[in-house]
């Protein structure tokens, strides 16, 4: 019943929200932006040399993993870090060295960074106060937000006396509430539960959209990333390996980090036999195949072959096959809505996803399988320190 209350709960006001305060979204550009920490002998790039354009009402996340240079990222743009070298622009205008209370941005934290003593109301007003706003106006203001929020019932509780999804909406709507030209999170939502998150991202993402917010989002969840962007930003080691739609990211990566980063990969050593504009002859698990390509892939750059799990096609195979396309399943396990199979093959370890499947066209651990794929939906991509010098 809790759970069933918790939920509902969760649900924003949608005709209140039409009456949340808003602000025209801004347009983000960063130039060169690089960030060195410690001395010059012993330094250490966080964020090197970055370009970034984010336009004006976009959802964009900052994606990779630890160490990668995303929150660094978020915390020059929010005024928190001072760059070492390079630019940050607002509507045209450099704001590099404007502090973070004058920059119109605000910011959801991980921690949600409520005050313990100030209720619900207050914390919300917190930001209208200092800007010296009427009184009657930060109350009209934050009664607009915490109805469209669905807080209206809890506007005189302390922050300790509320659910970790209503602490989050709170920190939202605190946000909300300054009338941002660009929202940030950073990772607002790790420390909720499995379910709850869930819940969480579709009620932010529907709350951007309605509003027309510039929001900026960094996480390490790859699930968060594909469901709540427009675009993506992955990064690696203080650079961005690629930008893009969340589709052509998961099914056209610029590297082989990138594609093993998001979602779940088989890389295959292939041999290339001839290359086309778009796509090439190639020979993988002993078949040929015509497959689309990444521009750097050549033969010279021993390219491997990207196939997600989904796309690998298992069927019976004889006893008397052997080699090639013929592999044996080595473990299977039962999803409920899939079966994940890992099958030995002559290429590696191949795992493959099969969706739904009848009970009777599942295999035991010991099968042999003949394996195939989608080619259409493979992609050849260029291995870094591979090839020819």
């Amino acid at each position: 019943m809790t759970q069933h209350t918790e939920s509902a709960a969760l649900v924003v006001d949608e005709r209140a929200a039409d009456a949340l305060p808003a602000a025209t979204p801004g347009r983000l550009d960063l130039r060169r932006l690089r960030k060195v920490y410690g001395t010059d002998h012993h330094a250490v790039p966080a964020v090197r040399d970055i370009d970034l354009e984010i336009n004006p009402g976009e959802f964009l996340t900052l994606l990779g993993p630890s160490g990668c240079g995303k929150t660094t990222t978020l915390r020059m743009i929010a005024g928190f870090e001072t760059p070492t070298a390079g630019e940050l622009l607002l509507d045209g205008d450099v704001i590099t060295g404007m502090a973070p209370n004058h920059r119109p941005m605000a910011m959801v934290f991980q921690s949600y960074a409520l005050f313990p003593h100030l209720t619900v109301f207050d914390n919300v007003a917190y930001g209208l106060r200092l800007k010296k706003l009427p009184g009657t106006r930060v109350r009209e203001e934050v009664e607009t937000v915490l109805t469209s929020m669905n807080l209206a019932a809890f506007a005189d509780r302390a922050p300790h006396q509320l659910s970790g999804g209503q602490q989050q909406r709170v920190a939202l709507a605190r946000a909300l509430v300054m009338r941002p030209k660009v929202l940030l999170f950073d990772e607002p939502l790790s420390n909720l539960d499995a379910k709850l998150r869930v819940q969480m991202r579709g009620e932010i993402r529907r709350l951007q959209r309605r509003l027309g917010i510039t929001t900026i989002f960094v996480t390490h969840d790859q699930d968060e990333a594909m469901t709540m962007s427009d675009r993506i930003v992955v990064m690696n080691v203080g650079v961005i390996e690629q930008v893009d739609t969340p589709g052509e990211i998961y099914r056209h990566p610029a590297s082989v980090f990138v594609a093993d980063f998001i979602g779940r990969a088989n890389f295959l050593d292939a041999e290339v036999s001839d290359v086309g504009p778009d796509t090439a002859r190639i020979t993988v698990l002993g078949r040929e195949w015509t497959v689309p390509r990444h521009p750097d892939a050549t033969a010279d750059s021993a390219p491997a072959l990207l196939v997600r799990p989904e796309s690998v096609r298992l069927r019976p195979a004889r006893e008397d096959s052997v080699g090639g396309s013929t592999g044996r399943t080595i473990s299977s396990m039962f999803y409920g809505q899939s079966v994940e199979y890992d099958i030995e093959t002559e290429a590696g370890n191949i795992v493959a996803s099969v969706a739904d499947p009848h009970e009777d066209q599942t295999f035991e651990p010991g099968d042999l399988v003949d394996v195939s794929f989608e080619a259409a939906r493979t992609w050849l991509l260029p291995v870094p320190g591979a090839g020819a010098p």
